[in-house]
């Protein structure tokens, strides 16, 4: 005999279709802030390095592949090669984040500083989640709903994978927890994101410092002239100078380590 629900009115909080209605809109927002916050708590995260950069770049194993499938045939050569020279930033994000997190690690502190943070995704992000892994670190993935195949990597530590419905709570907790970040070659998402930063940043919205890495001088020269910019009076002719760039994993670490020596170790900066 099948049990029937017990009768009498629902809890609010247990009413599906109020809390997926347009009028706890507000609650969803909430609960994305307060459920990461808990977790974050929970897990001794006080702070992160953020890696951001396109979902899109393949590790050079993968690429390699693409390029010898092309060579007999199957799919573009062009495209393929392109993939293969583009490696190279998987490459790099991998092992930069390995040295953040061999380096947090010898700290020695209670917290987990300095927790590498990527969109939890595959490319760029892929690479970065992995790098912090081989490190036997843990590592952040704040990943977002959207139309398309399933958008995580197996990398990120499983207590320390989120999964946002909101953009703008997403990119909440990039910034609210970052200590630096790295920019890796990115599209429409990566563009987006570093802008915010640095809008957040000129405007001194961003109270704490907040070092900028841009990875790649020859893709980013191509992408955004800083420097027409200034020299059209749309930014100070000092604002270039918010982003630090390298094409060097080396560069790239011993600036990164410098700046979070005096500017999150020494000195603990205000959040946003």
């Amino acid at each position: 005999m099948t049990e029937k629900p017990p009768r009498g009115p629902t809890k609010a909080y247990h009413n599906t279709g109020f809390l997926n209605s347009k009028d706890a809109r507000a609650l969803r927002m909430l609960s994305e802030y307060l459920e990461p916050k808990s977790r974050f708590d929970r897990h001794h995260v006080e702070d992160t390095v953020v890696f951001m950069g396109s979902a899109r770049i393949r590790s050079r194993e993968d690429a390699g592949a693409l390029v010898r499938e092309a060579e007999l045939g199957k799919g573009d050569l062009d495209t393929a090669r392109m993939a293969l020279q583009m490696s190279a930033y998987y490459e790099a994000a991998r092992e930069l984040a390995a040295r953040l997190t061999r380096w947090s690690k010898e700290l020695g502190e209670s917290e987990r500083r300095f927790v590498v943070c990527t969109g939890g995704g595959p490319g760029i992000m892929e690479a970065a989640n992995r790098g912090a892994s081989e490190a036997h670190g843990m590592n952040v993935g704040l990943t977002i709903s959207i139309p398309m195949e399933e958008f995580d990597n197996k990398y990120v530590t499983r207590e320390l994978s989120f999964h946002f419905h909101y953009f703008f709570m997403r990119k909440f907790w990039f910034a609210y927890l970052a200590k630096a970040v790295i920019v890796m070659p990115g599209g429409y998402g990566t563009l987006d994101e570093l802008f915010e930063l640095l809008t957040l940043v000129q405007t001194r919205k961003m109270r704490k410092p907040m070092p900028i890495v841009l990875f790649g001088t020859e893709y980013w020269n191509k992408i955004v002239d800083f420097d027409a910019l200034a020299h059209h009076g749309m930014i100070s002719k000092d604002d270039p100078g918010l982003v630090f760039r390298t094409d060097s994993v080396d560069e790239a670490y011993d600036w990164l380590i410098l700046q979070l020596a005096e500017k999150a170790l020494a000195q603990p900066g205000a959040t946003l």
